[in-house]
């Protein structure tokens, strides 16, 4: 039996296992591992803790609570559009005039002046614009059903790694049977209409078409979590407590995946990459 929240019906962890997947998307995401005094970096893809932190939003989980029930799955991560980076600019300072304090404290536990004092201090945030992730979460059947109902009715608000980045609706598309990269293989492309559009012309461009060309297939970028895999990523959560975040590392693989384009008519001829003339572009992924 698992519990989401602590004194609500527990989630009985049967009927084997299945694969909940997300479409993260929004104007901005922000997706740390890591930040250093006045610089908050954003990662190219969503983290592992921000994945489980946006499940325990949506299940009304308290930054104190444990995540025993959801530390267990497994994630996967596909690039459908990886999105520009946007770098931040932030000034801080009293409304009231006053001069800002510095992080140390006094005896008694108040924070004390800047020494000179110091009126304005700058932060430099980034985010990702206009990105479009599929998350794959792989666990109990029973369990990803409750995490699909939370989703779709959260208790708290959502966001893409940040409070200030809510997503787009609809987050949750429900949930598939296989494994992670089965699924993530065979789920349409969910970049945006004119991301797509634009691929198709310039696929088109290319080869000196004169219009766009609609493969039925492209290939994208996936980072699917496996023990055996040869990289390492400390991002994923023990604990969300304010006074003891703790995080470990895992272990993952990056691939390549031809996911189906969704689009209405397709070129037959050069729906597979692999048979494609041009070959693997790398640079398409980046909408060049």
């Amino acid at each position: 039996m698992t519990s989401l929240t602590p004194g609500a019906p527990s989630v009985r962890q049967s009927g084997g296992q299945a694969v909940l997947l997300l479409r993260l998307a929004g104007p901005l995401q922000s997706w740390g591992s890591r930040s250093a005094f006045n610089r908050r970096e954003t990662g190219p893809e969503p983290t592992k803790s921000g994945v489980i932190g946006l499940l325990a939003a949506a299940s009304g989980l308290a930054r104190e609570d444990p995540l025993d029930a959801l530390l267990p799955l497994r994630l996967g991560i596909r690039v459908d559009q990886p999105g520009a980076l946007l770098r931040d600019y932030h000034t801080v300072s009293d409304y009231r005039g006053r001069p800002l304090p510095q992080a140390g404290v006094s005896a008694k536990g108040i924070q004390k002046p800047t020494s000179p004092a110091k009126n304005t201090h700058v932060t430099t945030r980034y985010y990702l614009q206009d990105a479009v992730f599929l998350a794959a979460v792989a666990g109990p059947r029973t369990l990803l059903t409750a995490l699909d109902v939370a989703v779709r009715a959260p208790a708290y608000p959502l966001a893409l790694g940040r409070r200030s980045c809510p997503p787009t609706q609809p987050v949750s598309c429900g949930l598939r049977d296989g494994s992670i990269e089965d699924v993530l293989r065979e789920e349409p492309w969910q970049a945006s209409r004119r991301a797509r559009e634009q691929y198709a012309a310039q696929r088109g461009r290319e080869r000196n078409l004169g219009r766009s060309l609609y493969p039925a297939r492209v290939d994208r970028s996936v980072t699917v979590e496996d023990p055996h895999g040869d990289d390492v990523l400390h991002d994923a959560p023990v604990s969300f407590h304010p006074q003891a975040r703790t995080f470990t590392s895992r272990r993952v693989r990056h691939d390549w995946l031809s996911i189906p384009t969704g689009f209405p008519r397709t070129d037959d001829d050069t729906s597979d990459g692999a048979n494609d003339d041009a070959g693997h572009d790398p640079f398409a992924l980046l909408g060049w």
